[in-house]
C-alpha cells in the first residue's frame, strides 16, 4: 500500500491540514497530530535514539537524500512482541509502516521509508501506543549530493563508534536480517557478494555512497571468503560501515601438542604500506590484507589465551547470539544466524551459516553432523565463541579487552571456559536443551535429523558438481593431492573442489542419525516419551527409520548427463564408500559412491591417479572411525 493509500486509510477522526508535499494536501488526526509533535520534541536530533542500550534505531544509507528510500532498523534487548515502526514526515503527516519483526535475542524491527522530499522524519518505534524509541532523520534535498563518508585517516578507516551493548547488538541484528529467509528453505550464495550485493537483504547496501556494493560496477568489494574468513570478513565490513574499530592477528596454525599462537594484533587504525588513499581503495587492500592473515588457526586459539581475536562465550540462549562463531576442533568454522523457537508442533532450530574453499555460502542448522565438538584435542580449543571488542585505551590507541575484564563487563557477552570441561555427550545434551527446552517427540527428533542428513547431500551436490565443473572446464586436469593430513588444509585446486572435511562430517551425520533410536535409551531427559518406557519408543523409532530412509533422496547427473536418484537408504548402504569418495579427480559417480561394476557406475569414465588411491587406502581409517588426525 502507498503512503498515500495508508494515510487514508488511517483517517477516523477530525483531521488538520498540516502541510504541502508531493502527494498534494496531507490529512491526519488532529489528536494524532499533537501526538506527533510532542513526539518529535522528545527525539534527538538525528543522533542515536532515546532508550539507552536497551532499544536502538539505525539508519540507512548513512545519507538519506530526496526521492530515493531509506531504511529503519530498530534493535531492541527486550521482547517488544507486535512492535512497529512509525514515521513522520516533514509536515506531521505520521503513519506506520510495514515492519518485518526478527530475533531474538536481540529483536529487530525492519522497515523502509519512501522519502518524497528533502527535511526532517521523526522514526518511532512503538509498541501499544507507546513509543519506545525514537529518531529524527535529516534527509537532504533532491539533487544535493552530500560527499561519501569513511574517510581514510593513517589505517584504513578511524573508529568514531565504540563497541558496546548497543552496536553489539546491532550487529546480530544485521547479520540475521543478512541471512534471512523461512527455515524450511535453502538458502545459500556463490561467493557472498550476492547477499551483499542484494539491497532487499542488505542493510548497508551502498551505505557510504561509494557505490561499494554495487553489483554492475568493477569497483565495487570483492567478497568470496572461505570458511575462516568468513566471520572476520563480516565483522570486517559492518565494522567500516558503521564506523567502529576493527582487529586481526596473524596466527601459526598450532602443533599436535598446543593450540594456534597469535602475534601482534593489526587494526583499521594501523597503517597499511601502499594503501590507496581513497576510502574504498583502502578497503579493498584492507581485506586483501585479512584473506592473507586469517586461516582456521585463527578460531582454534586456547580458550583461556588472552592473545587472540576471539573469546569463548557462556553458553546459553541468550549469549549464543546471531554472529557468534563456533569452531570445531579440526578446523571448519561457522557463524550463527539465528534461532527459531520451539512450537507446539514442531522443533526448535538454531541455524547457522559457514563458508567453503570454492566461495561458496550455506546455512545449515546445529546438529552433531555440521556443529562438531570434542574437547581433547591438545591442538585446539575448541568452541562457541565471540570476537574480542577492541576498546580506546588513555593512550588513544585501540586496545583488546583481557579474558578477566570480559568476564564483568555487562556491554558484552560474558568471557566463560566452561566448554573446556565438557564431554562430548553433555556439549550435546546441553545444547539440545537451549534448541528444545521442552524435550522434542522421539518421532519429531528422527525426523528433524533426516531432514538435515538431506541437506547436508544437498549441500555436498553443489560441491560435488562445483568440481565437476572445474575439470570440465580444464580438460580433466589431474588435480594435485597433498600428503597424509593436509588433504583436510591445503590451497589450490585440491582445497577448492575435494571434499575430505565435509566427507568426514557425512560419515559422522550418517552415525548420528542411525544411533539416535539408541540415544532414546541413554538420554530420555531430551525427548518427550509420553511416559512410556524408552525402550518401546526406542522399537517405535526404530521401525519409523525403516520406512523414512526409503522416502527420502536426492538426484545426481551421472558423468554422461543422465540423473541417479539415491535414497537415504542407499546412501546410508554406502556409507564405506564414501570414506574414499572425496577425490575430484574421480568421476561424479565414483564421487556418491557408486558400487564396482554396477549399472550406475558404468557411465564413470575419469579415475583417480593410482598413486593417489593407494595413498586414499592408507588414511582411509580416519574416515571410518570419524576422527581426523592429530596436527
Amino acid at each position: 500500500m502507498s503512503l498515500r493509500s495508508r494515510a487514508r486509510a488511517r483517517v477516523r477522526a477530525p483531521f488538520t491540514v498540516v502541510g504541502l508535499c508531493l502527494f498534494g494536501v496531507v490529512l491526519v488526526p488532529a489528536q494524532g497530530l499533537a501526538l506527533a509533535k510532542s513526539r518529535l520534541s522528545s527525539c534527538s536530533d538525528g543522533g542515536d535514539a532515546r532508550g539507552g542500550d536497551r532499544a536502538q534505531i539505525w539508519i540507512a544509507p548513512q545519507s538519506p537524500t530526496a526521492g530515493r528510500p531509506f531504511r529503519v532498523l530498530a534493535v531492541s534487548e527486550d521482547a517488544q512482541g507486535a512492535a512497529e515502526i512509525v514515521v513522520t514526515a516533514p509536515g506531521g503527516r505520521r503513519e506506520s509502516l510495514r515492519t518485518v519483526r526478527r530475533g531474538g535475542a536481540p529483536w529487530s524491527y525492519d522497515a523502509s521509508v519512501a522519502s518524497v522530499d528533502g527535511g526532517s522524519y521523526t522514526i518511532e518505534l512503538v509498541r501499544d501506543s507507546k513509543t519506545v524509541a525514537c529518531r529524527v532523520v535529516d534527509v537532504a534535498p533532491r539533487g544535493r549530493r552530500r560527499p561519501p563518508g569513511r574517510v581514510v585517516t593513517a589505517g584504513t578507516w578511524a573508529a568514531s563508534r565504540a563497541w558496546d551493548r548497543a552496536t553489539e547488538n546491532f550487529y546480530s541484528a544485521w547479520i540475521e536480517s543478512l541471512f534471512d529467509a523461512p527455515a524450511g528453505e535453502t538458502l545459500g550464495f556463490r561467493p557472498l557478494a550476492q547477499a551483499l550485493r542484494d539491497s532487499d537483504r542488505n542493510f548497508f547496501h551502498d551505505y557510504l555512497g561509494l557505490g561499494e556494493d554495487d553489483a554492475k560496477a568493477k569497483s565495487a568489494l570483492t567478497a568470496a571468503p572461505d570458511c575462516a574468513d568468513l566471520p572476520y570478513f563480516l565483522r570486517a565490513y559492518f565494522s567500516w560501515k558503521v564506523g567502529l574499530p576493527f582487529g586481526l592477528r596473524d596466527c601459526d596454525r598450532g602443533t599436535d601438542s598446543r593450540p594456534p599462537r597469535c602475534g601482534d594484533l593489526i587494526t583499521n587504525e594501523t597503517p597499511i604500506p601502499g594503501a590507496p588513499r581513497d576510502p574504498l581503495g583502502a578497503m579493498k587492500k584492507f581485506l586483501r590484507l585479512l584473506g592473507n592473515k586469517v586461516h582456521s588457526g585463527s578460531a582454534r586459539t586456547a580458550l583461556s589465551d588472552d592473545g587472540t581475536d576471539y573469546y569463548p562465550v557462556k553458553l546459553g540462549r541468550e549469549t549464543l547470539r546471531p554472529g557468534t562463531v563456533f569452531a570445531d576442533p579440526y578446523g571448519h568454522v561457522l557463524m550463527l544466524v539465528k534461532w527459531i523457537e520451539q512450537g507446539a508442533d514442531a522443533g526448535g532450530i538454531l541455524l547457522a551459516v559457514d563458508g567453503q574453499p570454492d566461495g561458496s555460502v550455506g546455512r545449515k542448522r546445529f546438529w552433531e553432523g555440521t556443529f562438531l565438538y570434542a574437547n581433547d584435542i591438545v591442538g585446539a580449543g575448541p568452541g562457541f565463541k565471540a570476537f574480542r571488542p577492541l576498546v580506546r585505551g588513555g593512550d588513544g590507541k585501540l586496545a583488546p579487552l583481557p579474558n578477566a575484564a570480559l568476564r564483568a563487563d555487562h556491554r558484552f557477552v560474558p568471557f566463560s571456559i566452561e566448554q573446556q570441561d565438557l564431554a562430548r555427550d553433555a556439549f550435546y545434551a546441553r545444547m539440545g536443551k537451549f534448541i528444545n527446552p521442552r524435550g522434542l517427540d522421539a518421532a519429531a527428533a528422527h525426523r528433524e535429523t533426516l531432514d538435515a542428513l538431506v541437506e547436508q547431500l544437498v549441500t555436498r551436490l553443489g560441491s560435488v558438481d562445483n568440481g565437476e565443473k572445474y575439470m570440465r572446464e580444464n580438460n580433466n586436469p589431474v588435480v594435485p593431492m597433498p600428503e597424509g593430513a593436509k588433504i583436510f588444509e591445503t590451497i589450490g585446486p585440491w582445497e577448492d573442489y575435494a571434499t575430505p572435511s565435509r566427507d568426514m562430517r557425512l560419515q559422522i551425520a550418517m552415525h548420528v542419525l542411525e544411533t539416535l533410536p539408541e540415544r532414546i535409551v541413554s538420554h530420555p531427559e531430551l525427548f518427550n516419551l509420553g511416559g512410556r518406557k524408552p525402550e518401546i519408543v526406542r522399537a517405535e523409532v526404530e521401525r519409523l527409520h525403516a520406512l523414512r530412509i526409503k522416502e527420502k533422496s536426492i538426484e545426481y547427473q551421472r558423468s554422461d548427463g543422465t540423473p541417479f536418484k539415491l535414497t537415504v537408504a542407499d546412501v546410508l548402504s554406502r556409507k564405506a564408500g564414501f570414506e574414499i569418495a572425496y577425490n575430484p579427480n574421480d568421476c561424479v559417480e565414483v564421487r556418491w559412491a557408486a558400487p564396482e561394476g554396477s549399472a550406475e557406475a558404468a557411465t564413470c569414465k575419469r579415475h583417480a591417479p593410482d598413486d593417489q588411491r593407494a595413498r586414499m587406502a592408507q588414511v582411509r581409517a580416519w574416515f571410518h572411525e570419524m576422527r581426523r588426525p592429530a596436527r
